[in-house]
C-alpha cells in the first residue's frame, strides 16, 4: 500500500508542478488555452513517471504506456493545430472578462490546478494497472481492453480529421456538420475518447484489486457528456446554429446509432 502510495503522490506533485509551469506560460502569452494542448500530454508523463517507478508486469506496463503515449501526443498535436494562430478559445475569453484583471491568479486554481486534480484522478488507472505484478502474463482482458481502445482511438481521431477537413472548407462557415461520423453521433470524437478509457480500465481490470479505479473511465466519461464536452459545447452551438436544433432532432448526441427520420 505504501508502495502504491509513494508513486501516487509523486505522480501528483508532477502533475501539479507540470500544471503550474504551464500557467506561468499562459501569463506570457495571455492565452489560457494552452492548457488544452498539454491535456493530453499530461496522461503522457504520468504513464511514463509510473512506468520508470512501478514494478509490475512489464508486459502490461508497455501496453498501458505505449496506448497512452499514442493516444496523448495525437490529441495534443490535434489539438495545438487546430487552435494555432485563432487566439485564445472563446471559453477562457469569457472567464477572462468575468474576472477581469483577477483572472491572473484565478485561472491558476479554476484552469490549472482544477485539470490537475482532473488529470491526475482520471490517470489512476494508467498508475495502478502498471504497479501489480499479477498476472506476470497478458491475459484475456488485456486483448478485450486493447481492441476497444483501439476501436475508441480510431473514432476519435476519425471524427477530428473529419471535422478539421469540415471547417477547413470556408463555405462551411456557420453550417452543421453531419457526414462521416457526425452523421450518426453529434459528438463521436468524444465518444471516442471515453471508449479509450474504458478500454485503458480494462488492461487494469486484468490485475488483482483494481475494479475501484472504474472510477477514471467514469469521471471521463462524465466530463465530456455533462461537464466541459457535449453540454457546455452544445449551449453555444444551438444559438449560433439555428439548423443545429434539426440536428439534434435527428442525430444521438453521444452513443453512434443510425439517424432518426422525420416523422411525415
Amino acid at each position: 500500500m505504501e508502495y502504491a502510495l509513494s508513486i501516487f503522490i509523486a505522480n501528483l506533485a508532477a502533475v501539479m508542478a507540470m500544471m503550474f509551469a504551464v500557467w506561468l506560460f499562459s501569463l506570457l502569452k495571455r492565452d489560457a488555452s494552452i492548457v488544452d494542448v498539454f491535456w493530453g500530454l499530461g496522461f503522457v508523463v504520468v504513464a511514463w513517471l509510473t512506468f520508470l517507478k512501478a514494478d509490475g508486469y512489464l508486459g502490461r506496463k508497455v501496453l498501458i504506456t505505449v496506448l497512452t503515449t499514442l493516444w496523448g501526443l495525437r490529441l495534443a498535436l490535434y489539438i495545438c493545430i487546430r487552435n494555432w494562430g485563432h487566439g485564445e478559445d472563446s471559453r477562457y475569453q469569457a472567464w477572462r472578462a468575468q474576472y477581469g484583471a483577477r483572472f491572473w491568479w484565478v485561472s491558476l486554481f479554476t484552469v490549472f490546478g482544477l485539470q490537475g486534480v482532473l488529470l491526475w484522478t482520471i490517470s489512476l488507472t494508467l498508475q495502478v494497472g502498471q504497479i501489480s505484478a499479477i498476472p506476470a502474463k497478458l491475459v484475456m482482458l488485456d486483448l478485450l481492453g486493447m481492441i476497444i481502445w483501439a476501436v475508441g482511438f480510431i473514432f476519435e481521431a476519425v471524427a477530428d480529421w473529419q471535422l478539421y477537413r469540415f471547417k477547413a472548407v470556408p463555405e462551411n462557415k456557420g453550417k452543421v456538420m453531419n457526414k462521416g461520423l457526425w452523421a450518426y453521433s453529434r459528438h463521436p470524437n468524444y465518444f471516442g475518447e471515453s471508449l479509450v478509457w474504458w478500454g485503458l480500465f480494462i488492461i487494469t481490470l486484468a490485475t488483482p484489486g483494481s475494479t475501484w479505479v472504474v472510477i477514471s473511465p467514469l469521471l471521463i466519461t462524465f466530463l465530456l457528456v455533462k461537464v466541459s464536452g457535449v453540454t457546455l459545447l452544445e449551449k453555444t452551438i444551438v444559438d449560433s446554429r439555428p439548423e443545429y436544433a434539426d440536428y439534434i432532432k435527428s442525430t444521438s448526441s453521444f452513443i453512434p446509432w443510425f439517424p432518426r427520420k422525420e416523422k411525415p
